[in-house]
């Protein structure tokens, strides 16, 4: 265990060192995986809904969305692991121009409003897709539902990747 004395010394500068991602910013190891993770999966979202849209292949779709939000629910557990067993993010943000102002908190606090509801209405929507839908999957009764609030839960992960970025560089990045 590293015990830090003082700003300067070596045993903070130790610590700093292993609480810093592979970015080369302060952010942790999984700040970072999480916000690289996000330019990944918008573009396969994406992906997933041209798959349905207009190749009609509900198959590929099926088992590119069930992948994707256990990969996404994977991510999000151990961040959340670090975030409140590890140094935490304000360790790193501190010396950021935006948080003394209170801006960091601020995009957080947004960030986290739509970080919520994109869990909460994604899991609904892969639920109930999985109770639904047919196998194979195709149209059907619950396919109205399906599209409305996919499209939702959608627009919700693309808000909540461009205000965690947005997060992330006012902590972060910004000198």
């Amino acid at each position: 265990m590293v015990t830090i004395r003082g700003d300067s010394g070596p045993a903070h500068q130790n610590a700093t060192a292993l609480m810093h991602g592979f970015l080369g910013t302060p952010a942790s190891f999984m700040l970072d995986v999480v916000f690289l993770a996000m330019f990944v999966a918008v573009p396969v979202l994406l992906w997933s809904i041209y798959l349905v849209r207009v190749r009609r292949n509900y198959l590929l779709h099926k088992r590119v969305q069930v992948t994707l939000s256990l990969v996404l629910l994977v991510a999000v557990t151990l961040f959340e692991l670090d975030m409140r067993f590890g140094a935490g993010w304000r360790s790193g943000a501190v010396h950021s121009p935006h948080y003394a102002t209170g801006l960091v908190e601020r995009a957080l606090a947004l960030h986290l409003c739509f970080a919520v509801t994109t869990a909460l209405i994604w899991t609904t929507v892969v639920v109930r897709a999985l109770r639904n839908i047919p196998s194979p999957p195709g149209p059907c009764a619950h396919s109205l539902w399906h599209k409305r609030f996919g499209w939702i839960a959608a627009l919700d992960l693309l808000a909540t990747s461009v205000t965690g970025w947005v997060f992330y560089y006012l902590a972060f990045i910004a000198k």
